[in-house]
């Protein structure tokens, strides 16, 4: 992901956002070489920007461009101002790309538009990634990809894992991914992607006198089995507590 932060202090108001090239990125590698596009990254939608505030447009970056080797990148964005027919470019920002471990990977069909009807689905493949971050740290990475696994279409951070953690990923009937895996001695992280890569759920659940494991019931849903849940400031969605208790709500449940 990549933030790009504008401030303005022209004294006047600014318009931006309504031209597909108002944003544009260049990425380059530690040795010099330009990374190709495989796409233009999408950054419509218009804003207003007073004089002397600060926007941000956030963008994801890793569907447009081809990250095919690990090593040190550097992005620069470009801001076009059409009306002063003027470009301004950013201050280039490192970021590094490390090979994961692949733990677990399957294969699914993209679901079907409504009123599709014998249409050949698309198909995708989900990859459970650990990597070790600043030498210390055992994350736990989702790398979304085509079929054959070389064209990542996204890769989104899930969490920090225990060194034990053997990662649970099970893949239900809507092609949902769910994913289950130790972030703590005694505290269990669930999660829920969509076939986009877009997070749906994150749940907090504690070992307490059994593991939480992921359970299929006869109707293909999925949820969380053992453990008890606890509520954090990190659901997604975010939790409710009704009368001391926690509230129902999406897939996953303490039993």
């Amino acid at each position: 992901m990549a933030a790009v932060r504008i401030t303005n202090r022209s004294g006047q108001k600014l318009r931006l956002g309504g031209e597909e090239d108002w944003l544009t990125f260049s990425v380059e590698s530690r040795s010099g070489f330009v990374v190709a596009k495989s796409g233009e990254v999408p950054v419509l939608g218009e804003f207003d920007l007073d004089s002397s505030q600060v926007g941000t447009k956030r963008v994801d970056l890793a569907p447009y461009f081809t990250f095919s080797q690990s090593g040190r990148y550097s992005v620069m964005a470009t801001v076009k101002i059409k009306s002063w027919d003027r470009e301004i470019t950013s201050a280039p920002k490192t970021f590094d790309i490390v090979r994961g471990r692949t733990l677990w990977e399957q294969e699914f069909g993209v679901p079907s538009t409504p009123g599709a009807t014998n249409s050949v689905p698309e198909m995708r493949r989900y990859i459970l990634e650990q990597a070790i971050y600043l030498r210390s740290q055992m994350r736990l990475y989702l790398r979304l990809t085509d079929s054959s696994g070389i064209r990542a279409l996204r890769v989104s951070p899930i969490g920090q894992m225990a060194s034990f953690s053997r990662p649970e990923g099970q893949v239900d009937r809507s092609s949902d991914l769910h994913v289950l895996f130790a972030d703590g001695p005694h505290t269990y992280s669930y999660t829920v992607f969509n076939p986009d890569g877009d997070l749906l759920v994150r749940q907090t659940y504690d070992y307490v006198s059994s593991r939480p494991r992921l359970k299929v019931d006869e109707n293909g849903k999925i949820s969380v089995n053992g453990g008890v849940r606890r509520l954090t400031v990190a659901d997604v969605p975010a939790s409710e507590r009704e009368g001391g208790r926690e509230a129902s709500g999406p897939p996953g449940s303490a039993k």
